[in-house]
């Protein structure tokens, strides 16, 4: 029998008492009356009731008014690695990993650390040994996941000039080591369909790849099809049963909700995450995605891909994040209408046990020590 911790007991009441205060403020009479929208006080007040847990965070510095944010939404972040050598700030994986713990330290609680090894050493002889020395250590301090990029897919090849593959045989026992620690993987494979082309400005990850041309492929042959490294995705999710796989940003399948849900089906070892690709459930019918998210409500988690970078201005960087949290909210949360990216979106009202597991609990599920 599951035994109901008092928190938790708590955290249910709290809620129930939340969303029935914000079901009453909507509600101004008779059915054919116009509800009000909630403030966006009252929105971040059922958002924090959830306790909830942001999967999917880049975060560069320490703040005391980030870590403000933090407990006043009640809110947790898996603060997620890289390396990346198009970028200063990701092309060095020991300061990142130094600044990540650090921030773990000082957020009583608030931040996990989800690292990475680097995949530029790809070519050395002791390249798995080494990572998975790395890996062991960073799990010893306390992190809890570990991510892969698409750089792996994208940009990295071997010494015969092929481009390195999720499922290359030196990433094997890594995913075996991850998977004996009881840890997660995160995998960015491959990106959004626009990024192979053709040019399409209407396509919410456009503006992207015009900052970032460098992952642009459009024009540029001789690189991997998206299907190619997806399919190699879906070759490490079948050799790795046992292996607890989150695939970010909708799994890069994100034109396609029937296609994420036949790999749900197909790989019960695999959850998807939102994270900077909720534009593309917005345009989706609303009824599909709902249904869809009703279905598979125990193998979606809630993240956004913010970051905190170490130049930000941190008080417009947490405008900008609480946001995010607001209209997120309004869209899985809320029956109402409201303008998204220039477009007017109606939420999706999920119901309330959804709401918990995508906000909180499919996080718990599938990254165990969050």
């Amino acid at each position: 029998m599951k035994i109901i911790t008092r928190t938790a007991f708590l955290s249910t009441l709290i809620l129930s008492a939340v969303l029935g205060a914000w079901d009453r403020s909507h509600y101004s009479g008779p059915a054919s009356s116009s509800p009000a929208p909630a403030s966006d006080e009252q929105v971040l007040k059922s958002f924090a009731a959830l306790q909830p847990i942001d999967a999917h965070v880049h975060v560069f510095k320490t703040d005391p008014a980030f870590q403000a944010m933090l407990e006043r939404l009640h809110l947790t972040v898996l603060n997620i690695l890289v390396v990346d050598d198009t970028l200063p700030h990701r092309k060095q994986l020991k300061p990142q990993i130094d600044d990540a713990f650090a921030l773990m330290r000082s957020s009583h609680g608030h931040s996990a650390l989800c690292t990475t090894f680097d995949p530029y050493k790809f070519n050395n002889a002791s390249f798995s040994a080494e990572a998975i020395k790395q890996l062991d250590e960073n799990f010893a301090a306390g992190a809890v996941a570990v991510k892969i990029w698409k750089n792996i897919g994208m940009e990295i090849k071997n010494g015969d000039g092929k481009f390195f593959l999720p499922d290359d045989p030196k990433l094997e026992p890594i995913y075996r080591e991850i998977a004996k620690h009881g840890k997660t993987l995160l995998t960015h494979v491959a990106e959004p369909d626009v990024a192979w082309g053709p040019p399409d400005p209407s396509d919410p990850s456009w503006s992207y790849y015009q900052e970032n041309p460098q992952w642009s492929l459009y024009n540029k042959p001789g690189f991997p099809s998206k299907q190619t490294i997806l399919q190699a995705r879906d070759h490490l999710l079948a050799a790795n049963p046992e292996l607890r796989v989150v695939g970010v940003h909708l799994g890069s399948m994100e034109k396609d909700i029937g296609n994420i849900a036949r790999h749900l089906d197909q790989y019960p070892n695999f959850a998807v995450d939102m994270a900077a690709r909720m534009e593309y459930l917005t345009m989706a019918p609303t009824d599909n995605v709902r249904a869809f998210l009703i279905k598979y409500q125990d193998r979606v988690l809630y993240g956004t891909d913010l970051d905190l970078l170490a130049t930000a201005d941190v008080p417009a960087s947490l405008k900008d994040w609480e946001s995010t949290y607001i209209r997120d909210w309004k869209f899985l949360a809320t029956d109402e209408t409201f303008d998204y990216e220039g477009r007017k979106v109606r939420g999706l009202k999920l119901p309330e046990t959804v709401l918990r597991k995508i906000f909180r609990e499919n996080a718990l599920h599938w990254i165990h020590g969050l």
